[in-house]
Parts: structure tokens; C-alpha cells; sequence
């Protein structure tokens, strides 16, 4: 198995996209990682951080894609940055799946135009492993697609049914369409159009899902447009940390509160474990021919590690030729 990661992307490349590497090589099966950037940069990194690069290729290019470039860049104006260098050794074959924290936009078009829609695929889609109360739920889309029509949501729904089945193997996982009301006259013309076919869909759909029943782990799989499905995301994140800094300033605010903490520490210990994103590092690219994993743009080591570690599951359980299959029926 080998591994393809763009070096030089998101906040803290190249040094901890580097540390997240060879924390991946160190507990997964993986033969290789092939980092792409400036072998410059990449190497006086290891070098300064006493970091060995062992099974470990670097492949030079000249240029990173910004956050603030636009998405297209990776076809036109930067064909030789670390991402568009990337796609194409996946695209050749020179690796099993590509990950990188770079620009979202980006990536959804290198996965599209580049690697290409798996066919019978309408639009792919970015899907996130997000906690809740119960047990992990995917979200989708969480940004690829701003605006989808109901074909699109009603095609998620079954690409996210797939994955949590053979992957995180939940037997018949529930779909769910986010909506601002269960009932099924509630929402947009084409959400509500989006339900109709969903009805109809060969998947275990409930019905509409509210955003107060999402953190509750009410559906297995969270459908909706990627405006939506980011908005949701990133509220999702933000509360989380607004809760948990909330308990910390809480407990440390006096003497017999800190002496409070240590009768409940374990169990706060757990539910941190339990709501914190690193742990599954980012999202993967659902509809492509190859697997695409986008890591978290500020993930740390141990963040872009996980990530890895979902290109990994991607490739073990031969998820692209089961969706290919599940389209021919």
C-alpha cells in the first residue's frame, strides 16, 4: 500500500504533515508514503525536527495551492504545486489514495476532473465522521457542492449508506435529509423533492433530521447540500470547543472547584475523547475513482495521521469497487 500526501498543504505544513506520516507508518500497514512538495523545505524540516524519513519518498515540485487561490488553480495556474502534483501520481497509479489539508475547493476539483467521478455518479461528495451521544454518523456533503439538486441528496444518501455499512460496519445504517422540520411538507422546493425520491431509494431513509436531533446521533447518515452540510460542520466544531473550554474555566475557578474536578475527570476525560474531530482527521471524497482524503487545514500530527488512517480503511475495504457495484444494480 502506498500513500500519497501533499506536503505543503493547510497551516502547519511541512512539519507536522510530516510527524503525522510517520506516525501513520509507524501503526498501519503501509509500505510507502510519497511526499510531494519542495524537497527542499521538506527535508531542512526533518532535518531541523530530528525526523528520519524512513519509507519515505519525497517528489519534488515547485508550488503550493493557497487557501485563497481559487479552485481551478490546481488544473491551470499551479500545475506544478504539491496538489496538482498529487492527483496526477494518483491518477498514474504511483499511489493507492491521496491525502491532503489543502485548499477544500481545490481538492473537489482535482478529485473531479482529475481522478474523476466513479460512473453513475452524479456529483461527488465530501463526507465527514462526526461524533455524537450514541456512536459516530457521517455528514455529507460538507462542501464540494454548495448547491445540489434533490438527484444529488437523494445519491448521497446511498454513497453514505455504503460507506458506513462497509467501513465503519453499521448493519443497515439510517439516512436521514437535514431539513428545518421533520414533517415532509417542511423546506426548500428541492429539498422537498429530495425527500420524495429518497422515499424510494434502495436505503433505510427515516425521514427529515433537525439540526437540535443531529449531536444526538438521531440518523446514521446526515444528507445534506455541501452549503448546508459546512454550516453544520463548523458549528458543530465550534460549539463543541465553546463547551469544553466552558467546563475547564468552570472547574479552575476555585480551590474546591479544582478538588470538585478529580471526582468527575475521567468522565469528562471521555466525553473530550468522544466529541474531539481528531480522531477521524478529516473527510473522504465519496464518488471518485481513487481514494481522496481531505485532512483538517489546521490538523497537527496526530490529526493528519488519522486522516491517513481513513485512506487506509478507504483502500482495505475496497470501498470503490462495492459503490461501483451498488450503481450497476
Amino acid at each position: 500500500m502506498k500513500i500519497i500526501v501533499d506536503a505543503m498543504g493547510g497551516d502547519n505544513a511541512p512539519l507536522e504533515i510530516i510527524k503525522g506520516s510517520l506516525l501513520a507508518l509507524d501503526e498501519f500497514d503501509i509500505d510507502e508514503i510519497i511526499l510531494v512538495g519542495d524537497e527542499n523545505k521538506i527535508n531542512a524540516c526533518a532535518k531541523d525536527n530530528s525526523l528520519e524519513l524512513k519509507k519515505i519518498t519525497v517528489r519534488h515540485c515547485t508550488d503550493v495551492i493557497d487557501m485563497c487561490d481559487e479552485p481551478t488553480s490546481v488544473l491551470k495556474q499551479k500545475p506544478d504545486s504539491s496538489m496538482a502534483v498529487g492527483f496526477r501520481l494518483l491518477n498514474e497509479g504511483a499511489g493507492d489514495a491521496f491525502v491532503s489539508a489543502g485548499n477544500t475547493g481545490a481538492i473537489t476539483v482535482g478529485a473531479t476532473l482529475i481522478t474523476k467521478r466513479i460512473k453513475g455518479v452524479k456529483r461527488p461528495a465530501i463526507a465527514s465522521i462526526m461524533p455524537s451521544a450514541q456512536k459516530p454518523f457521517l455528514l455529507m456533503d460538507c462542501g464540494a457542492n454548495a448547491e445540489c439538486r434533490a438527484e444529488f441528496l437523494c445519491q448521497f444518501g446511498l454513497l453514505g449508506s455504503i460507506y458506513m455499512q462497509n467501513v465503519m460496519h453499521y448493519d443497515n445504517p439510517t439516512v436521514a435529509l437535514a431539513n428545518n422540520g421533520t414533517e415532509e411538507t417542511k423546506g426548500t422546493p428541492i429539498v422537498k423533492e429530495a425527500y420524495a425520491l429518497m422515499k424510494e431509494a434502495p436505503y433505510n431513509f427515516i425521514g427529515n433530521i433537525e439540526g437540535r436531533q443531529i449531536p444526538f446521533g438521531d440518523a446514521d447518515v446526515v444528507v445534506a447540500d455541501g452549503f448546508t452540510g459546512n454550516l453544520i460542520l463548523k458549528t458543530y466544531e465550534g460549539v463543541a470547543k465553546v463547551l469544553m473550554n466552558g467546563i475547564k474555566e468552570a472547574f479552575y475557578k476555585n480551590t474546591l472547584s479544582k478538588i470538585s474536578y478529580l471526582g468527575v475527570r475521567s468522565g469528562i476525560n471521555d466525553m473530550k475523547t468522544q466529541f474531539d474531530y481528531k480522531e477521524y482527521g478529516g473527510a473522504v471524497m465519496l464518488g471518485v475513482k481513487k481514494p481522496v482524503i481531505k485532512a483538517h487545514g489546521s490538523a497537527d500530527a496526530r490529526t493528519f495521521k488519522n486522516a491517513i488512517k481513513q485512506a487506509v480503511w478507504f483502500i482495505e475495504t475496497d470501498l470503490i469497487n462495492k459503490i461501483e457495484e451498488e450503481l450497476k444494480k
